[in-house]
């Protein structure tokens, strides 16, 4: 092997003793020298690694194919509830280490899974004892029932092993990492065992000091359940999976598969750290600032393949030598030869940039391993092999691909296999002027060499091809066939193919073996690559659109904000409206009819803050956020009338994850709880829930049809109500009305508290009922509002409240000269007075 000792860093991989999962049960299950499945598995085929080609975005998606192994562990007695996880990409060398503490319901574990979206989990069998099956392993069972399960003795996850292998495997760029996970006992053991099993599945090792390892904790990104990110369409829209109407999909104008990956990755666990954000904001700026930046960079960008991709298969240590993997390792030589070509294009349009992170990526790029490895593959490789689209395009790049008179017999198969293909041409031109009929020479990967034809059926002796021809195909007027000599030369051509391949594979093999110790800087190229794909594709979006950058002070406040999704699926800017939440009005209560507005937005407001957070503009004319550390979501749909005990319980299960997850610097949005039961329970569960938020400081959306919960103002001064406007228009005929939605944010709760009698006024009903309707409904609500009416005295704490709130949060953030200050404060006084009317006695001071 080019890369020397082919030694794992545990035992053989064919001791294993593995159990999976099945439908039916759990049965032992003796593994041989195959790649690994679970019986309950879904996802029958499996890629392996070694037979990965690298693609440029435009020919596959990145999110086509699962492609990470998950190892997950938890702690036992006392330290149950700790949880480990390792994780690795088969397209990208690393692997990624997590350790926290989780609650009863494991919401950590399940969200980080649903963002790695995983080919395979791997857990312990003692997980799954027959009548001892943890909780962990059950709702994981649950949420995945579509990904391979595997279950691996509990020997393997072994954290002394772990930790070896990461000292073995670990590229020195990342050897901090020791420091970090040391004393992570779980996340070491999950990395034991995820190594052992993807050498024995993919049966091939990772190269010694080659794989890039990292820590992920818990309090580094926001946390987005995933039934957040599903009632956001963060990543996939609810109603057809292939359709682009998501966040994502707003923001995606990414040019690589690392670009899209990365983007992907950054909507569903946004950043927490001001200065890093607005780090990436001030790219954004400076890309739409200088537009030849911004095109010359994207222009670069573009032409690069899946680095990430790339790496994989470079550091990749085959335990057989095949075909195949001969083929892969050429072909990804000459992609990683395109790649090297590719930094200087990228420094030149770096080198007039003026922000510090953009300048950071430029300094890295002066890295001198980039032109060590270069020049060393240009010792060997011709200077004008390249990177082409096209099968045969490509298979002439990598037959030609190491220079002459490096390898004699290289250069004698070389020599055979041209000739080979001149051959087949010639066959076919005397053939095609043997039958006078316009023959042409055809390539595909799958069929080798063959004879193609565009002819009209009437022209051909008695409508029919001659006899000599097999395998014959037509589609509209061109026909595809072979005949037996034909097949007879593509085998003699692929025997010559093979051999040149061999040949070659043992240069790439000693090339490799030379430049290994310096490819590692690909790392670095790797992500300075994707990310400034995603950061351009903020900057394409804004172009787009009317987006602003965003501030991060301790107050949300947006100035016409709109609906990303609801932009791109209309086509043209939605309604906009004003949004505004401090520590002191932390809890908006919203009303409205439905179809009035409310769900959208409240997904509206969730949304923005997470393009904030992840370093975009925001569609709005201003905004400021307050960092959230969570965003929880709670959806109701307006058109869900008909509800049931199982609707209930899920809405029960869903604040109840929120209330026992939130904290003070959470995001809250929730809309129509509640509606799954009697009118009564319902009022009772949202005010007994609404009371249990509002001791935290969290900011809190909570959109109802229920109007006595907008009552709970008079005991809360931090709870402001606002509600959709509507408008009443009669009919030409004058004899109806109909109900016009103007989507527009108002304070206040809403006036329209009929809704349902105005829907019964246009059906069918006698009027004497609807009539008597309304009159028990009116003195029902005279009875509530008399009850819940604010004394003057609550009204007065109030002001009081509201007005110290707003002179704190002054203090904080205030930017006015000591004239302007003055004046805002004295309307402070004004809007005070107005709200309380015995402090107007006071004298102006």
């Amino acid at each position: 092997s080019y890369f020397g000792d082919q030694s794992s860093c545990v035992e053989n991989a064919t001791t294993l003793n593995l159990m999976s999962s099945s439908e039916r049960g759990l049965n032992s299950t003796s593994i041989g020298n195959t790649p690994l499945s679970s019986g309950r598995s879904v996802c029958s085929s499996r890629t392996p690694l070694m037979g990965y080609s690298v693609t440029s975005s435009s020919e596959v998606s990145a999110h086509t194919v699962a492609s990470v192994i998950v190892a997950v562990v938890e702690g036992r007695g006392l330290a149950r509830g700790e949880v480990g996880m390792a994780s690795i990409d088969l397209k990208n060398p690393e692997m990624i280490l997590s350790q926290f503490a989780d609650n009863a319901t494991y919401a950590k574990v399940i969200t980080k899974l649903k963002i790695l979206t995983p080919l395979e989990i791997i857990m312990s069998n003692t997980a799954c004892d027959a009548g001892n099956t943890t909780k962990l392993f059950s709702l994981i069972m649950e949420h995945f029932k579509n990904v391979t399960f595997t279950t691996v003795q509990r020997k393997y996850f072994n954290e002394t092993k772990g930790l070896e292998c990461i000292e073995q495997l670990c590229a020195s760029e990342f050897s901090t990492i020791f420091m970090e996970v040391q004393s992570k006992y779980y996340c070491l053991a999950a990395a034991a065992a995820l190594l052992k099993y993807v050498e024995f599945s993919q049966n091939a090792v990772y190269a010694p000091k080659s794989l890039k390892v990292c820590f992920q904790g818990s309090e580094k990104t926001a946390m987005i359940d995933s039934s957040s990110a599903q009632n956001l369409e963060l990543v996939i829209n609810n109603r057809d999976s292939r359709n682009g109407h998501t966040l994502l999909g707003v923001l995606n104008y990414t040019k690589t598969p690392g670009g899209s990956r990365r983007l992907r990755s950054s909507i569903l666990e946004p950043l927490v750290d001001a200065e890093t954000i607005n780090m990436r904001l001030d790219c954004v700026q400076e890309f739409l600032q200088d537009e030849e930046l911004f095109f010359g960079l994207q222009a670069v960008i573009s032409k690069f393949l899946d680095t990430e991709q790339l790496l994989s298969v470079l550091v990749q240590i085959p335990k057989q030598d095949t075909v195949k993997t001969a083929e892969s390792k050429i072909t990804n030589l000459i992609y990683l030869k395109h790649t090297l070509e590719l930094v200087e294009p990228l420094k030149a349009a770096l080198r007039s940039c003026n922000t510090q992170l953009l300048k950071a990526y430029y300094n890295s790029l002066e890295d001198t391993r980039f032109g060590i490895i270069l020049e060393k593959i240009t010792t060997v490789i011709n200077d004008d092999t390249r990177y082409t689209k096209g099968c045969l395009s490509m298979r002439t790049q990598k037959c030609y691909a190491v220079k002459p008179n490096i390898s004699e017999f290289l250069d004698i198969a070389r020599k055979t296999y041209t000739e080979i293909v001149d051959d087949i041409a010639g066959m076919i031109t005397q053939l095609g002027e043997k039958y006078g009929l316009p023959m042409k020479t055809s390539f595909s990967s799958a069929r080798g060499f063959f004879i193609q034809m565009k002819a009209d059926c009437s022209t051909l002796p008695n409508g029919q091809l001659p006899s000599e021809f097999t395998k014959i195909t037509k589609m509209k007027n061109t026909y595809s066939f072979t005949s037996a000599d034909l097949i007879k030369m593509n085998e003699r051509c692929q025997e010559a193919l093979r051999e040149i391949y061999h040949m070659t594979y043992l240069i790439v093999c000693k090339l490799l073996n030379e430049i290994y110790e310096h490819i590692n800087c690909l790392y670095k190229l790797s992500d300075i690559v994707s990310m400034l794909d995603m950061l351009l594709s903020f900057a394409h979006a804004c172009t787009l659109s009317d987006y602003v950058r965003p501030e991060f002070t301790d107050t949300l406040a947006i100035k016409q904000g709109w609906h990303p999704i609801l932009e791109k699926i209309a086509m043209e800017k939605p309604v906009s409206n004003n949004t505004y939440l401090t520590e002191g009005n932390n809890f908006v209560i919203i009303t409205g009819p439905n179809m009035s507005g409310k769900s959208t937005y409240l997904k509206q407001i969730a949304l923005c803050q997470i393009m904030a957070q992840i370093g975009s503009y925001v569609p709005a004319e201003y905004c400021s956020f307050r960092i959230a550390e969570q965003i929880f979501t709670r959806i109701g749909m307006d058109d869900d009338i008909e509800t049931n005990a199982s609707t209930f319980m899920k809405e029960m299960k869903e604040i109840t994850y929120i209330i026992q997850n939130a904290n003070d610097k959470s995001l809250i949005i929730i809309d129509e709880l509640g509606r799954g039961t009697s009118a009564e329970e319902g009022i009772g569960i949202c005010y007994a829930a609404c009371e249990n938020l509002l001791n935290l400081k969290a900011f809190t959306l909570f959109a109802t049809h229920f109007l006595e919960l907008c009552h709970i103002d008079a005991l809360y001064p931090n709870v402001e109500n606002y509600h959709f406007e509507v408008q009443h228009v009669r009919s030409s005929a004058g004899n109806k009305e109909k109900i016009a939605y103007t989507y527009m944010l108002s304070k206040g709760y809403t006036e329209e508290k009929n809704y349902g009698l105005k829907a019964a006024e246009v059906s069918s009903l006698p009027s004497s009922i609807i009539l008597d309707a309304k009159e028990i409904s009116n003195q029902i609500a005279k009875q509530i509002l008399n009850r819940q009416k604010s004394t003057p005295e609550m009204m007065k704490q109030r002001a009081v409240y509201q007005l110290a709130m707003r002179l704190v949060q002054t203090a904080r953030n205030s930017r006015l000269d000591p004239d302007s200050l003055r004046i805002y404060l004295k309307g402070l006084k004004k809007m005070h007075e107005a709200n309380c009317p015995a402090s107007g006695k006071n004298n102006e001071q």
